[in-house]
């Protein structure tokens, strides 16, 4: 070797014959990597690894022909088979769905007649909404296709209206004025005094409302307008008129029907005894169930479809901007941390004043997830419906009063709000995600009646201590709503005997919870229906039907304390950098959804009409005090006296409905050619 160097040293084309075998060496290991790429030396292993994986993805080719080749002529052809169903469904994917979609619709339509055939009056409910379906299907397609060129063809009237708007609005808004005074006239004589209250009430919380306005000289009252219209609108279609009134009776129905195959879940998990504790197994596995069947509506995209509709409807009638209009419709059907997830992508683009718009809607309405708990209490469902949807244009009507807008929104148009469905994967995952939702919900329910429950009985415990050094122990937090709140009661058309009793319950309802005021009015309704006693140790039992009506419209709204703590966390966390602006509009968002929960009360005590009972008005109105009390309710129920009453001779008369000869007689006296009366001979 020394003597191979020393050469070396002497003749530089010497080459060692160690050295020269050593890319040999490295060549048999890399097939030539090393010599082409001198890389190759400082990181060997990124070489050997691709190596590797080369080898192995050879051998598994190899494997998988060897495989192949022992396929059998069977196997083969059943690949093939499905290989063809495959491609044949990708290339007519489109023609094969609409096909599906074309027999189910044509069998679903076969279903519908046949019944309608078989037995038309329990089939009327699924003909009518599928003529429903069927409208609104094709008005989309309608305003899909013909919607632009509408809005173009209107645009001249747009620019005209807009142009002379100063001068136009003081015929609209007289003449207005002119019509609700007419309506209230003649509504007044008819049935009496007690709808002027609650219209004076309303009038009263929107002065109130504008004098502490934030920016009194910017208030627009289109949306003031507006707002108390469309509640007026939709209040007189549903508490007015038969088919309103009738529509929404049913659906209440349907929804208790429906809430009550919770029953089903509930009597498997805790037995056939469950109802003996009524709320912790009766009315909160109802959230549970609510909350899955609102989930599954949201996989499928008809909350959503539901949602745009309402909103577009009060976009363009009270000119609110798309994120406020969209929150307020969603709020309807679902709750205050819930709704502002629709907007979510534009929630860090919201002036203020559409902040507090936003916070002020989810104060004003309940969810529809604990809607169900609520008419479980036995509050009527029809009243709790007609508030949810009522409150609606009321929070925003109050709110862009009580906070008008100063600023352009930066989303002006509809078009560019996207409400996203479900991420969940099918209808069974958005079914599961829905109850797990629910669970903290209903935890936080059962939480706070707890605590609340519990703090009002220590309040009350110490305000009758106190009480007791001044020979008054039954002073109580109570007593002290019924005596501040009063006034607000009252001016929502209350009577004035139970607006103590309705302030209790709006006390209750905004320093504790709304659940906790439902608890006490259906403890109040359950009174009155079991026929107990009107005062007990000197303290009213119940109310009349008509103040547990307005005070049913009064509490139905997440307006509280508490839920201002929710309101303020839950959209700090959806955007941060607001957190500020969020907790300065807290208070007066408060007490925005406070008053139009208080406006829609007055709506409902304008034109709630309470059902009568007929034999009670005749025995008790007629023939006790000998005078007519009012005429328009009386030949009403004699009229339903005379059609009930069936006389074979003078002595053997038959009733239905509670109905008796007294009745009769007294009836005859007064209307005595509503019936063959010269026959009725007096017992």
């Amino acid at each position: 070797m020394s003597a191979f160097k020393a050469r070396g040293v002497e003749n530089p084309s010497y080459e060692d014959p160690d050295e020269k075998q050593k890319p040999d060496l490295e060549m048999s290991k890399t097939n030539g990597i090393g010599v082409d790429n001198p890389s190759y030396y400082k990181n060997p292993e990124k070489y050997l690894g691709n190596e590797n994986e080369e080898g192995k993805s050879n051998n598994d080719n190899e494997e998988e022909e060897e495989g192949e080749e022992d396929q059998g002529a069977v196997e083969r052809c059943v690949n093939k088979f499905y290989g063809g169903i495959h491609n044949f469904y990708k290339r007519n994917k489109k023609i094969i769905h609409y096909t599906f979609l074309g027999l189910l619709l044509v069998g679903y339509f076969a279903l519908v007649i046949a019944a309608c055939i078989v037995n038309f009056k329990q089939s009327l409910a699924l003909l009518v909404l599928t003529l429903i379906a069927i409208f609104f299907f094709f008005w989309d397609l309608f305003i899909a296709k013909y919607g632009d060129k509408i809005a173009e063809a209107l645009k001249p009237c747009q620019k005209f209206l807009d142009n002379h708007w100063s001068i136009i609005r003081w015929f609209v808004y007289g003449a207005l004025l002119l019509a609700v005074i007419l309506w209230l006239t003649l509504d007044t004589a008819k049935r009496g005094a007690n709808q002027v209250i609650p219209f004076f009430g309303l009038i009263l919380y929107i002065l109130l409302v504008f004098i502490f306005s934030k920016h009194p000289t910017k208030v627009r009252w289109r949306i003031v307008i507006w707002g108390l219209l469309l509640q007026f609108i939709f209040g007189l279609i549903i508490l007015r008129t038969k088919p309103g009134l009738d529509a929404f009776n049913w659906l209440g129905i349907q929804v208790q029907t429906f809430l009550k195959y919770t029953d089903a879940g509930s009597r498997f998990l805790f037995g056939d005894d469950f109802q003996d504790h009524f709320f912790a197994f009766a009315v909160l596995p109802i959230v549970i169930f609510f909350s899955t069947v609102m989930s599954m509506m949201y996989y499928l995209g008809l909350m959503q479809w539901l949602i745009l509709k309402v909103g577009w409807l009060m976009q363009i009638t009270m000119g609110t901007s798309p994120m406020e209009s969209m929150v307020s419709a969603g709020n309807i059907f679902v709750g205050q941390t819930e709704s502002p997830l629709l907007i979510r992508p534009y929630l860090a683009d919201l002036t203020i004043s559409e902040m507090h718009s936003v916070m002020s809607s989810g104060f004003a309405t309940i969810a529809g997830s604990v809607l169900g708990a609520y008419i479980s209490l036995g509050i009527p469902a029809a009243h709790l419906l007609t508030a949810s949807v009522m409150s609606a244009p009321a929070a925003l009507a109050i709110s862009k009063t009580f906070w008008p807008e100063t600023k352009k929104s930066k989303n002006s148009t509809q078009t560019s709000i996207k409400l996203e469905k479900g991420q969940e994967n099918n209808l069974v995952e958005a079914a599961s995600q829905g109850a797990s939702a629910a669970v903290p919900l209903v935890a936080n329910i059962a939480a706070n009646l707890i605590a609340f429950l519990a703090v009002l009985a220590f309040i009350n415990a110490t305000l009758s201590w106190l009480g007791s050094m001044f020979n008054y122990p039954q002073f109580s937090f109570e007593i002290i709503c019924s005596y501040v709140l009063m006034p607000f009661a009252f001016m929502m058309g209350v009577n004035y005997d139970d607006s103590f009793l309705v302030a209790e319950l709006l006390g209750m309802k905004t320093f504790f919870n709304e659940f906790v005021a439902y608890q006490r009015l259906s403890e109040y309704i359950h009174n009155r229906e079991s026929g107990g006693p009107l005062f007990v140790d000197g303290v009213r039992q119940y109310m009349s039907v008509r103040s547990e009506a307005i005070a049913t419209y009064a509490l139905c709204g997440f307006a509280n304390f508490g839920s201002l703590g929710i309101m303020i966390g839950g959209l700090s966390s959806l955007a941060p950098h607001r957190k500020s602006d969020i907790a300065s509009c807290g208070i007066r968002a408060l007490i925005a959804g406070t008053i139009a929960c208080f406006s829609t009360a007055c709506i409902a005590g304008v034109l709630y009409i309470p059902e009568l009972y007929c034999p009670n008005l005749l025995m008790s109105t007629l023939f006790e005090n000998g005078t007519t009390v009012n005429t328009t309710n009386l030949m009403s129920c004699c009229t339903d006296l005379f059609k009930s009453t069936t006389m074979l001779t003078p002595k053997n008369i038959t009733f239905t409905e509670g109905f008796n000869t007294t009745m009769l007689n007294g009836c005859c006296t007064f209307f005595p050619s509503g019936f063959n009366c010269s026959e009725v001979r007096p017992e």
